[in-house]
């Protein structure tokens, strides 16, 4: 697996979260991509925090989810008891969980050279006249095809979404792309 890419979206110079220097993209092997990384200034340096959610759970009295931080529900108002979050192996409260991380040392350590290296290169390319970030260019270029009306040999069709609210409807993907799909789906399988 090779790392193809790295878009880099600079934050602004702001008061409310100093820390936060970058959100990132990764693509792997021009195939693959992970959004939402972040780039951190910690006490050693700069680091890259892995895309992740708020961990929830739910009200004993009326099933609601609320984040764990809540003390409070927020459909029925029931006080909710503020130590309910897990710990870690160091007693620090748990309320995120990773979406996308790396399972090793060796590979995070990849990720975190690659992207601060792009970083570094994008503060860089920053300062000179008439620079546009290109962060949010990945929808512009591609335009993923129409599943409706897509039949699954059981008679069963698949659940399509609406339209993209900046864009549309999509547009079919181009014959010569749905017969080379064709060619190469299910190949070796018997």
């Amino acid at each position: 697996m090779v790392i193809t890419e790295v878009r880099i979206k600079l934050m602004e110079d702001n008061s409310e979260n100093e820390r936060l220097q970058a959100f990132c993209s990764v693509t792997f092997d021009n195939a693959y991509v992970v959004r939402d990384l972040k780039i951190i200034e910690g006490a050693k340096g700069s680091f890259v925090a892995m895309p992740s959610r708020k961990l929830t759970d739910r009200c004993p009295g009326c099933g609601c989810k609320n984040h764990l931080r809540a003390r409070f529900c927020n459909s029925c108002g029931s006080k909710l008891d503020e130590d309910r979050a897990t710990r870690d192996a160091d007693g620090r409260v748990k309320l995120h969980a990773d979406i996308a991380h790396p399972i090793n040392s060796g590979c995070r350590e990849v990720i975190q050279t690659a992207v601060l290296k792009a970083f570094n290169l994008e503060k860089e390319k920053s300062k000179q006249p008439g620079y546009v970030c290109t962060y949010d260019d990945y929808d512009s270029d591609y335009d993923p095809p129409s599943y409706a009306g897509v039949v699954t040999e059981s008679g069963r069709g698949y659940r399509t979404h609406g339209a993209h609210p900046s864009k549309g409807a999509h547009a079919p993907a181009p014959e010569a792309v749905k017969d080379e799909k064709k060619a190469d789906f299910g190949a070796g399988i018997l």
